[in-house]
């Protein structure tokens, strides 16, 4: 009995040159049937997913042609950077190798505003149209598209004028970090907002809080931002420094062509709460501990105010640029005693360079009331700056300012290089 014996390799979607070495008897029909297709090369993907994106099937009748096609398939998904074949003809059918090798970099996808399914079910969804999708994408290469006609279709299945279509965000300058996949068309709005896992006065409060996102469109990613900046604040000065929210969930609540109103859900995870220990300064300190003690406003042995410690570390800051250093940094270190509830802070102060008085530039007056100003400013050149000066300046001076309403605009410019503070008055009648 003699086979045929053909090789051929894909590398990056380009087809090398076969060698073939052929039977001088010709084969029969029953040859050219697919009997076994082996995949190696992956750890990403079984071999069932990489045949059934190749595009074959077992018992169909090939040529080198279909393989030809299902490697180039594959390369241009962007899922592997090499893909390679090998094939044997026999009387018993055709056996098919492939050998192909994971492209190393990919990044989520997201849905963000399709409420018509969890995730999970989604995914299984996705997955079962578009074998190669699994929750992450290739950065280059035609997956996210396949991902999106499926999507698409999923949308039209739901009678849904749904248009579906997805971003590529990144850093600036930076490699895209995930795949991000929205509809538009229908109108999807926000009605209400519920919070499993929270006490009694936690949840009226986040509900005074959600209140403003009621009809406003829904979208996880907005929601997302939106826990963290307005809800996640009402555990934090509570003491509960570890909180959390779960993802969005939303529920079709009435829908329409036009229109689909969505209640939202949120589980919170409070943690524990945890009480103030201690507050400790370390770095070099120009100030007096008692001092920058006066600036905490947290109470030793109550629960940890996270918001108000914040804004303690704001006034530390000020108060360093009243001796000059402009760019002075107190941040707080917390460390967790999980066993009695409590968390010691050390302000970590890095000072900076100091800055000395630069230029006044006062502008949008005649030159006769700009010399007075300039000359009752009482920081003279190469003095420490004092950035507490300028609001006092402008405040004892009011007096002088021509008869009218004056929009007064301060500003000050930091010189990195000279190490100076320019102080930049803008007056608009």
């Amino acid at each position: 009995m003699k086979t045929s014996l053909i090789l051929c390799f894909l590398l990056l979607g380009s087809l090398l040159p076969a060698q073939v070495r052929r039977s001088t008897k010709p084969l029969p029909a029953s040859a050219f049937k697919l009997i076994s297709v082996k995949v190696t090369g992956s750890s990403r993907y079984t071999s069932d997913e990489v045949i059934a994106a190749s595009g074959l099937q077992l018992g169909q009748t090939v040529s080198e042609d279909e393989f030809k096609k299902a490697s180039s398939r594959l390369g241009e998904t962007g899922a592997f950077r090499n893909v390679a074949y090998a094939f044997q003809f026999s009387p018993k059918g055709t056996k098919l190798d492939l050998q192909v090798a994971d492209t190393p970099k990919f990044v989520p996808a997201r849905f963000d505003n399709l409420p018509w399914w969890s995730d999970a079910d989604l995914l299984i969804q996705l997955h079962g149209r578009v074998p190669l999708f699994k929750s992450d994408l290739p950065l280059a290469g035609t997956l996210p598209d396949l991902v999106s006609d499926a999507l698409q279709a999923l949308v039209v299945e739901k009678n849904t004028q749904a248009h579906v279509d997805y971003l590529r965000p990144g850093p600036l300058n930076q490699p895209i970090d995930a795949f991000v996949y929205s509809v538009s068309g229908p109108a999807i709005r926000v009605r209400q907002i519920d919070f499993t896992g929270a006490s009694a006065s936690e949840a009226s409060d986040l509900q005074r809080v959600a209140a403003k996102l009621q009809n406003e469109n829904y979208s996880r990613s907005a929601l997302h931002i939106q826990a963290e900046k307005d809800l996640l604040p009402v555990y934090l000065e509570r003491g509960f420094l570890k909180a959390s929210f779960s993802d969005p969930v939303p529920r079709i609540a009435q829908e329409t062509i036009e229109e689909v109103g969505v209640d939202v859900s949120f589980e919170v995870k409070p943690g524990s709460q945890y009480k103030c220990a201690k507050v400790e300064f370390s770095g070099r300190n120009i100030f007096p501990s008692d001092q920058l003690h006066n600036l905490i406003r947290q109470p030793i042995g109550e629960p940890a105010n996270d918001l108000r410690l914040h804004e303690d570390m704001e006034a530390v800051q000020k108060l360093y640029g009243t001796r000059g250093y402009m760019e002075a940094v107190a941040r707080p270190v917390a460390t967790f005693d999980e066993a009695n509830a409590t968390v010691s802070y050390e302000v970590e102060i890095a000072e900076g360079e100091r800055y000395k008085m630069g230029d006044l530039e006062i502008r949008g007056l005649d030159s006769h009331t700009s010399a007075r100003l300039a000359e009752a400013w009482e920081i003279h050149g190469g003095e420490p700056y004092d950035s507490s000066y300028l609001p006092k300046f402008l405040d004892a001076t009011t007096q002088m300012l021509p008869g009218g309403r004056w929009n007064v605009i301060p500003h000050v410019t930091l010189d990195e290089s000279g190490r100076c503070a320019s102080a930049r008055v803008a007056l608009l009648g």
